[in-house]
């Protein structure tokens, strides 16, 4: 077990801080806060902190952001639905996929440029969420019901196995991948985090296959291998930790050709630089 030196890289106070990814194509961190619906762009100072570029708000919730290849916008997994997000700040809708009484959350792009986000139900009723995968051609499919908090998604490297972290009973998924078609089979328990501990939240993949998890309500992130055994524990001076990327100049991903503003690269991939979000007051 590791006992981080952690920096605080911004002042920024958060209701729900999520999101956090690196965007290669502008060399900033991105990051959201949930309940605010406020979206984050920001520069890496060499000292680690963080240099405010610009700040969108949208309405309702906004749960997170990916980068679109060959683009300058985002995808947004916000409220209800998908959306586009300008540079400029307009939204432009894709698709309203979850339905009433519950709202989007986590989101992450397979290597293929598919967009896979997660939902929850309002009140967070075990079995009330589910994941949704948004192919590049702006089709929609259910691939996952009976969750309860839909978060953290990633991939191995080879793209043959997708993680997932539900929050509510605080397990992380681990299913085969078909990187050709898209779709999931054979769901095995990874990780079970005791209750004592925390709760699963976001999550990435690093270069050696590795899972760093973030753990809410426990204020460490924790790296295990590809097997679900514990590596590492980072303890961070913040109790409500909810996800976490590797980020920095030279950090990139890996990304497909896709069409312009609904395949998004995933650029998550690991330098020695690992960020995290956290949230103000627990929810």
């Amino acid at each position: 077990m590791t006992r981080s030196n952690p920096v605080a890289c911004t002042t920024e106070q958060s209701q729900l801080g999520e999101g956090t990814r690196w965007d290669d194509r502008y060399h900033e961190l991105l990051h959201v806060d949930i309940l605010a619906g406020r979206i984050y762009r920001d520069k890496i100072n060499d000292d680690g902190a963080l240099s405010p570029v610009r700040t969108f708000e949208v309405p309702g919730t906004v749960g997170a952001i990916a980068p679109v290849e060959n683009d300058e916008g985002w995808l947004l997994a916000a409220d209800r639905s998908i959306t586009y997000l300008r540079p400029d700040g307009e939204l432009r809708p894709i698709a309203e996929i979850a339905p009433e009484g519950t709202r989007m959350n986590d989101a992450a792009c397979d290597p293929q440029g598919r967009f896979w986000a997660g939902t929850l139900a309002n009140d967070q009723q075990p079995g009330g969420g589910s994941l949704y995968r948004l192919e590049r051609s702006g089709e929609t499919e259910l691939m996952l019901d009976g969750l309860t908090i839909s978060n953290g998604l990633g991939w191995s490297p080879d793209g043959r196995t997708m993680y997932l972290a539900d929050s509510g009973p605080g397990v992380i998924h681990a299913f085969n991948f078909n990187p050709e078609r898209g779709t999931i089979s054979d769901d095995r328990l990874l990780v079970d985090v005791p209750e004592e501990i925390g709760s699963p939240d976001g999550l990435t993949v690093d270069a050696d296959g590795d899972l760093w998890v973030a753990i809410y309500g426990g204020g460490r992130v924790q790296r295990y291998a590809p097997n679900g055994h514990l590596r590492e524990e980072f303890f961070l001076p913040a109790e409500q930790t909810t996800c976490c990327a590797f980020a920095g100049p030279g950090c990139t991903g890996s990304t497909s050709q896709q069409r312009p503003k609904i395949g998004p690269t995933n650029n998550d991939a690991p330098t020695p630089a690992l960020a995290w979000s956290t949230c103000s007051t627990p929810t």
